[in-house]
């Protein structure tokens, strides 16, 4: 019978010197428009299926696929393949007129009531053209000191090299950030590193598996964190 996982320690508030963001699902409201397009996809079976019975199975396909996406992604930096995965989809968002992804409600407000208090950085998986197109478009990258994205470092979350940079770029010992994402790769990565974590809702993962992942807290959105801090 195999051990079980010791439950993880709350969320030391004292600790935290710096916030470090994902942003797919925590900054970018991502999830809701992927479902949409999901949606889109599931039209012409509408015959069989209700608008709201549509709604759901879209959102089910979308959760249920952020698991293997997840491990493929893992898999291809094990495999040192992800620099050259990334540099295709930047190629391709390039030539591309793809739409910026909404923001989450209440994030900018958020940012802007806590960039004063700590300092910040964005640590995505996502690429280095996408992710400052994000932030650009709803002005978002004036309250970010730093910006890491999967071409910043070799490897990228899970593993815990981007969350470190992030931490020394900072000047803030990894032990004093906090990592906020909504997935579990991103809890692998703080707690690999040595940082905290806090998850959101807003986001592809559910509450029983970043549970799991051991979150150290959870919150129901990204823009519920000052008041959290406060």
């Amino acid at each position: 019978m195999s051990a079980r996982r010791p439950a993880p320690q709350p969320l030391d508030l004292s600790r935290v010197k710096a916030l470090l963001f994902d942003v797919d699902g925590t900054l970018a409201d991502s999830d809701d428009a992927l479902t949409a397009r999901v949606e889109c996809l599931l039209r012409p079976l509408r015959f069989l299926l209700s608008e709201q019975k549509a709604a759901r199975i879209a959102r089910k396909l979308v959760m249920m696929a952020e698991s293997p996406g997840n491990t493929v992604l893992e898999l291809a930096d094990r495999l040192g393949v992800d620099p050259l995965i990334a540099r295709f989809l930047e190629r391709r968002a390039a030539r591309g007129t793809a739409r910026v992804l909404p923001v989450i409600p209440g994030v900018p407000e958020m940012l802007a009531a806590l960039h004063e208090r700590y300092p910040m950085a964005v640590v995505s998986a996502r690429n280095n053209l996408t992710t400052l197109r994000f932030l650009q478009e709803h002005n978002l990258a004036r309250f970010f000191r730093l910006v890491v994205t999967s071409q910043t470092c070799p490897r990228t979350k899970p593993f815990p090299d981007p969350l470190l940079y992030a931490a020394k770029a900072l000047n803030v010992p990894i032990e004093n950030c906090l990592m906020i994402g909504d997935t579990r790769p991103d809890v692998r990565a703080a707690l690999t590193a040595g940082a905290q974590s806090l998850s959101v809702l807003c986001g592809f993962g559910t509450e029983k598996e970043l549970l799991r992942a051991g979150s150290h807290h959870i919150l129901a959105s990204t823009a519920a964190l000052s008041e959290f801090l406060s």
